[in-house]
C-alpha cells in the first residue's frame, strides 16, 4: 500500500511501505535511508501553530519543486541528492506514483541547533519588536520606520528552533552561545549572502522578498544548506506591484487561510476547523503563482 492521498489529489499522510520513518513536521515526513534521507513534502497546511484537518492540492510539489530550483540556482553546498525518482533507491521508487514531484533524496546531516533568519523589511515579528523596542534581535534601527519599509540593508536575526509553537528570536550574542563564534559568524554570512542573491532575483521576477529562513546542517565537517529554501513557507513573499510602506503587504502563502480563520473567530486551538472550497483554492493558487514567477515554469 502506498497511497495516502484524496480523491482530489492532497496528500496529507502518506503511508509508505518498506520505508522507515525518520521524523515528522509541519509539512514534511523524513525516512531514514542510511547516510541519506527522504524527504516527502505533503500538502498539509499549518495555521497559528495547529495542522489543519484539509491540505492545499499541489502545495507539497510546489515546496519540493521550488526548493530544488533555489538549491541549484543559488549553487551553495547543500544536502541536496536528487528529486528525480528514478534515481532513488528501488524501496522509494516502488512508490513513485504518489512521490513523484514532491520528494527530494538529500545527504544525512546534523542540523544546527538555530534557526538562520535574514530580514530586509520590517515585517511580522521584526515589526512588532521595532514598534516595541526601537531594535530586531539586537539590531539597533532608525527611529520612525514604518512598516513593510525596506531597511537600511539586510539583517541576520536568528532563532532558536522549537519543537511546539513558535521559534523565540534571538540575538547573535546568543547565537555565538549556542553555536560557538566561528560558526556563529559563517552561518550568518551564508544567510545574508544566499538572502541577497535570491532577493535580486525574486525582484527581477517580480517579487520582493521580505524576509526568510534557512536551516544549514553539518556532514563531514561541511556546513551545508538543508531542508527547504526559499518558498512561500519558508519566506515571506510580497508582488512588487503592490507593495506600499505603511501596510502590510499582500503574500504568496497562506494568508487567504489565516485571514479566513480569523474571521471566524476559531480560538487557534486544536482541533483546526475545516476550509471553504474557495479559500483552499485561491492559495493553491497562490503557491502555484509564486512558484510560476521565481522559475519561470508552470506545474503541471
Amino acid at each position: 500500500m502506498a497511497s495516502a492521498a484524496t480523491a482530489d489529489h492532497v496528500m496529507l499522510k502518506p503511508e509508505l511501505e518498506g520505508l522507515a520513518p525518520l521524523s515528522s513536521g509541519k509539512v514534511r515526513e523524513m525516512y531514514d535511508l542510511g547516510d541519506k534521507i527522504l524527504i516527502v513534502t505533503t500538502d498539509r497546511i499549518s495555521a497559528f501553530d495547529v495542522i489543519l484537518p484539509v491540505g492545499i492540492p499541489k502545495k507539497g510539489e510546489v515546496l519540493n519543486r521550488l526548493s530544488e530550483f533555489w538549491f541549484r540556482h543559488l549553487k551553495t553546498p547543500n544536502h541536496l541528492i536528487t528529486c528525480d525518482i528514478t534515481k532513488m533507491p528501488g524501496a522509494v521508487r516502488r512508490h513513485r506514483s504518489i512521490l513523484r514531484g514532491r520528494s527530494m533524496l538529500a545527504k544525512k546531516a546534523r542540523p544546527f541547533p538555530v534557526e538562520c533568519v535574514a530580514r530586509g523589511y520590517l515585517a511580522g515579528s521584526g515589526w512588532r519588536d521595532y514598534q516595541a523596542t526601537g531594535s530586531v534581535c539586537g539590531h539597533k534601527l532608525p527611529a520612525g520606520m514604518r512598516q513593510a519599509q525596506k531597511l537600511p540593508r539586510p539583517i541576520f536575526t536568528p532563532a532558536t528552533k522549537a519543537a511546539t509553537g513558535h521559534d523565540e528570536n534571538i540575538d547573535f550574542k546568543t547565537a555565538m552561545k549556542i553555536l560557538g563564534k566561528k560558526t556563529a559568524e559563517e552561518l550568518r554570512r551564508r544567510t545574508l549572502d544566499l538572502y541577497s542573491r535570491a532577493a535580486l532575483h525574486a525582484e527581477r521576477r517580480g517579487i520582493l522578498l521580505a524576509d526568510t529562513k534557512f536551516e544549514f546542517g553539518e556532514v563531514d565537517g561541511k556546513i551545508l544548506l538543508i531542508d527547504e529554501a526559499l518558498t512561500p513557507d519558508s519566506s515571506r513573499f510580497w508582488p512588487k506591484s503592490e507593495y506600499k510602506v505603511g501596510v502590510s503587504p499582500p503574500s504568496f502563502d497562506k494568508q487567504f487561510v489565516r485571514d479566513y480563520l480569523e474571521s471566524i473567530a476559531w480560538n487557534k486551538q486544536p482541533p483546526a476547523p475545516l476550509l471553504p472550497e474557495d479559500v483552499i483554492r485561491r492559495t493553491a493558487e497562490k503557491y502555484r503563482e509564486a512558484y510560476r514567477l521565481l522559475t519561470g515554469k508552470t506545474l503541471r
